[in-house]
Parts: structure tokens; sequence; C-alpha cells
């Protein structure tokens, strides 16, 4: 279990999170929704140590993540961040085999390349091992990404709005790959999302900010329920039951 306690950031005066507290469940997809501007990412960074807090702790199985050597962390938490820009050409093996570093110091063994050709192999990439990442779309290359935060193999994986900019094929199949990675591997999935039908139908719990602070946080269908979005978002927004999903029509008139 991840637990946020009394997690804080400031810009100047402002608070852009102000004393959270969070627990992250073994063996589940958590989702932080929330508006623009709500803390989302920025809590994301200080659980991934990507961003120092102000005040408060963040525990990795009661081991406090300051305290931990950056290698030990690597081996236990990976994360994602929005934007992944890379002034080097690399292939996506390349890529994909960067993840084993905690692990390999760069020396890769029999296992890590095995491990290597499984994170692909997951992301049904195997095929265009060998392309380089300027060559690709913009799906195929958040999936070469995906990969090498696989091939890290951690048992928690943070992934910081890895939708953005991608259409709807590849959204749901990158959501398909994490619920499997939770279901069949046994990861943890932490994941900040924008749309929140995504994150009706694949979490299991959310937590939703508002103004940095957390205002809701629980099992999925305890959120996604028109009381709980309207205090998230300030707007109305009807839910309609498809098969055993929550549907949240936020674009109806």
């Amino acid at each position: 279990m991840i637990q946020v306690r009394e997690l804080s950031k400031f810009y100047g005066k402002k608070a852009v999170v102000e004393k959270v507290n969070v627990d992250i469940h073994r063996g589940k997809i958590t989702s932080f929704i929330g508006p623009n501007g709500a803390g989302k990412s920025t809590l994301l960074s200080m659980v991934s140590r990507l961003l120092d807090a102000d005040t408060g702790e963040v525990l990795v199985d009661n081991d406090d993540v300051r305290k931990m050597k950056s290698n030990d962390f690597s081996k236990r938490v990976s994360i994602l961040k929005q934007s992944n820009f890379m002034n080097v050409r690399l292939t996506i093996r390349e890529l994909v085999s960067f993840g084993r570093f905690p692990h390999s110091k760069g020396r890769l063994t029999a296992e890590d390349l095995r491990i290597v050709d499984q994170s692909m192999d997951y992301m049904d990439l195997m095929e265009m091992q060998n392309d380089y990442l300027d060559e690709l779309s913009g799906g195929q290359r958040q999936r070469a990404f995906i990969a090498m935060v696989i091939a890290q193999d951690t048992d928690y994986i943070l992934l910081d709005e890895p939708l953005n900019n991608l259409d709807m094929k590849h959204s749901v199949q990158i959501m398909k790959i994490l619920r499997r990675l939770v279901d069949e591997l046994g990861k943890t999935v932490v994941i900040v999302l924008h749309d929140i039908n995504f994150a009706s139908v694949y979490s299991d719990r959310i937590v939703a900010l508002k103004e940095g602070r957390v205002v809701k946080d629980g099992p999925t269908n305890d959120i996604i329920n028109s009381e709980a979005l309207k205090e998230i978002y300030d707007m109305d927004i009807p839910i309609k039951q498809m098969k055993n999903c929550r549907i949240c029509v936020y674009f109806d008139s």
C-alpha cells in the first residue's frame, strides 16, 4: 500500500496540493480525477519523488520514500510522465531496455532480455521492435513508453495522463492493457485521467481532487453518481447504466 499523509505543495503562498491523505490499495487501479488545476499531476509527482513535498510524507509499504535509495525506489515504483521528450534517436527495443536499468545497470542479462521481450509482447510491439520512436504514431509511442515501465517490473505503476493526445481506439487499448496488468500480473496502477468515463469503466477506486484537496475517495461506484460528481465538477452530470458500467452523460443539454 502507498500511504499519503498530510501532503502539501506550495508555489509562493498558493497551495497547489493541501494536506492530502490518501491510501493507494495494492492490486487495484486507482484513478485521480478532478477539474484542471485540481492538483492531480502535482500529487502524483510527489508520490513518485519527481517533486519534493513541502509538508507531509509518502510511505510505500511502510517505508518513507524520502529515506529510500533511488535505485531501491526505482525497483518498487515506476512513473510515466505526461511529456516524454527524448533528444536521442532510439528504437522501441532500446527504449524498453531502459526499463531494466535499476536491475541491470546497463548490462542486460538473459533474464533482463526475457523481461524486455515479454514487455514488448504485452504491448503488441514485437513486430516493430526495431522501429525508431520518431517514426511511430502517438499511440505506438505511448505503448512503447508503457512497455518500458512494464519492463521496470515494479509493484506500483504511476501514469500521468497517459491518454493525452490519443484517439479513442488507442485510449481503449491502453486502458484494457492497464486492466490486464492489475488482473493478470497483480500490479498496482495509479493513473491521472481527465475522462471520467474511462475512470468509471476501468478503475477499482477513484480519488477526486478539487482546488488541491481530496473531496471524494472510495470505490468507483461510490464516486460515479450525480451528487458526488456535482460536488467535484460543479455541474449536473446524469448517469446512464450500460451493462455493468456507469456512463457519465456530461455533454447532455
